[in-house]
């Protein structure tokens, strides 16, 4: 029997596979014929010359020509000469997923189409096309047009449907299997939450090294819309605003507070959240904090309910790269905390995560996830994978 489990835990560790492709679409590397390097180190994590890029429209104004555009006689038409295109599939073979105790073959996990390129001077597109997540047909979920130096402003405006906690940190670019949990958490019946929703988000950047975000959003997620075509629920939007404060070349402290209602049935439920969080980075770490809580004062929509609900919680992330850019192999760590006030028992992990690069888009990883608490439980899931860049 101890030669079985003995065999079981080697496998989960050594044999789990999955593939996925970059989110940020490989198209771009083949465009400008540049190494993923320039932008990611590793992909899909962001450097900060390929934020910037992003913030650019996903466009080197040096290198952009017109031979990226089909001619058409016609100076107020512009038309991508090839359609940038990326595909992401994803499949898994897991031991110990929420303490099952036992191996899951969830292939494919995700297959996922994505595309982002520019449009016209200073307007930008990008989506992803779920054809199939665990098992079903998800659809949409980044899908946005981007206009940046709105009017030569210094404003950028992204317009459609984004995970609210982008300014914060983007779960899309972790480099761990394990995501930031709470970005997800929503107590009782509430719609309300840090990752996918519908708005508008407004940006600036100072040459002081600050950053102001605004979103403004429908507050209830991004299903489908209703029998009348309304995709909000309600009557009511919610607001998120973001800053953040370069303090020298290698921190970055920021704060946010979120501000809603919501409706349902009749009754509504008031949130607010506010958080805190910190970068630090140097040539061969990188450490990531977040901490936030949020208050809900009706999140089963009772009839005279008048009891607060406090959550809180956050994570520590910490990557490290032993020769900085030029690293064929990183490991990370990641830990999620979540403290759920009496909705339900405290939840804890911690996940190591090591990366070796066969290739700049070739990534082989390991990554094991112990939780200390999750409904009194406790487990450990082990996996391996493949991620590819294509």
């Amino acid at each position: 029997m101890k030669k079985k489990i003995v065999l079981i835990v080697f496998v989960g560790l050594f044999v789990g596979i999955f593939q996925q492709v970059l989110s940020s679409a490989p198209a771009f590397a083949r465009k400008y014929r540049m190494s993923c390097k320039t932008c990611h180190n590793p992909f899909p994590r962001l450097k900060p010359f390929g934020e910037e890029f992003a913030a650019n429209g996903f466009v080197l104004e040096e290198q952009q020509a017109p031979r990226y555009f089909v001619k058409t006689g016609d100076e107020d038409l512009s038309l991508i000469r090839n359609l940038p295109l990326a595909f992401r599939i994803e499949g898994h073979m897991i031991y110990d997923n929420e303490g099952k105790d036992k191996f899951d073959f969830a292939t494919p996990y995700l297959i996922k189409l994505v595309s982002g390129g520019t449009l016209a001077k200073n307007i930008a597109y990008y989506f992803y096309f779920f054809f199939s997540e665990r098992g079903e047909v998800a659809g949409l979920e980044d899908a946005f047009l981007y206009f940046s130096d709105l009017f030569g402003s210094g404003i950028s405006v992204a317009i459609g449907q984004f995970a609210v906690s982008d300014p914060l940190f983007k779960s899309e670019l972790r480099l761990t299997y394990e995501n930031y949990r709470i970005y997800k958490v929503k107590p009782g019946n509430s719609k309300i939450d840090l990752v996918y929703d519908r708005g508008v988000t407004i940006s600036y950047g100072l040459k002081t090294g600050t950053d102001l975000t605004l979103e403004i959003l429908n507050g209830n997620g991004i299903d489908e819309a209703d029998f009348f075509k309304n995709f909000d629920s309600d009557k009511y939007k919610n607001v998120f605003g973001r800053i953040s404060q370069d303090m020298g070349d290698n921190f970055r402290i920021g704060a946010f507070g979120y501000l809603g209602k919501e409706e349902q049935e009749g009754e509504v439920n008031s949130v607010w959240m506010a958080g805190v969080d910190g970068t630090f980075t140097s040539t061969n770490l990188e450490l990531n904090i977040q901490y936030m809580e949020r208050e809900d004062d009706n999140p089963f929509f009772l009839a005279g309910n008048t009891v607060d609900y406090r959550i809180k919680g956050g994570f520590a992330e910490l990557l490290y790269f032993p020769r900085g850019d030029d690293s064929k192999w990183y490991s990370a760590a990641l830990f999620n905390w979540i403290d759920y006030g009496g909705l339900r028992n405290e939840f804890q992990s911690l996940s190591f995560h090591l990366g070796l690069l066969l290739r700049r888009n070739v990534r082989l990883v390991g990554e094991v996830t112990y939780v200390f608490k999750d409904l009194n439980e406790k487990y450990t899931r082990f996996g391996l994978g493949l991620i590819t860049a294509i």
